[in-house]
């Protein structure tokens, strides 16, 4: 079994509709801290991103936050001053996406917007070509998620997923869950 040392979160830079979007992140940001897991992520300082982030930071977690430029003015808002915090800034998001790639042992995707969807089915269908079998999971809180799976199963049934079987993401309901089903799903 491959042990887990840095995961990737991709997350909302907004905190959408519902209060448990947010608590799950935090929830999960504890969780990482207390098992010295690495959080690799967006770099942005607002939303579930943000909370994620502040959430592994307060419990003495490692931080490693990946931001374009060109996003700064808008999401780069940090604690200077906070430990084990690193920044780093890429020229475009196709740099980010390849240096969050190459810094984590596996990904998660929490409730987000269009950004997040784009993000986890791209590390998806890397996974689906063979470039990488680093576990893949959802946080599935209040059932968002939903809809992208059944998209999934669709897909599958109309033979469209010619390696069915490098698309299966681990499915996780509650953030305190998360750490456990990756590391016995990591081999």
């Amino acid at each position: 079994m491959t042990q887990i040392k840095s995961i990737c979160i991709y997350c909302g830079s907004q905190p959408g509709n519902e209060p448990e979007f947010k608590e799950a992140a935090i929830a999960l940001g504890a969780k990482l801290a207390e098992n010295n897991i690495r959080l690799v992520y967006g770099g942005g300082s607002r939303g579930i991103m943000g909370a994620i982030s502040k959430s592994v930071q307060d419990n003495g977690g490692e931080v490693f936050g990946i931001i374009p430029d060109f996003l700064l003015p808008k999401e780069g808002e940090w604690d200077r001053s906070a430990n084990k915090l690193e920044i780093v800034i890429t020229k475009n998001m196709h740099e980010r996406k390849q240096k969050m790639f190459e810094e984590s042992d596996a990904f998660i995707a929490l409730p987000g917007g269009i950004g997040t969807l784009e993000e986890i089915v791209e590390i998806i269908t890397w996974a689906q070509l063979g470039r990488h079998e680093k576990p893949i999971a959802f946080l599935n809180t209040n059932g968002f998620w939903n809809p992208m799976l059944e998209l999934i199963e669709h897909m599958k049934t109309a033979g469209f997923i010619h390696t069915a079987n490098k698309v299966q993401p681990i499915v996780i309901e509650q953030a305190q869950d998360v750490v456990k089903i990756l590391q016995t799903n990591s081999d």
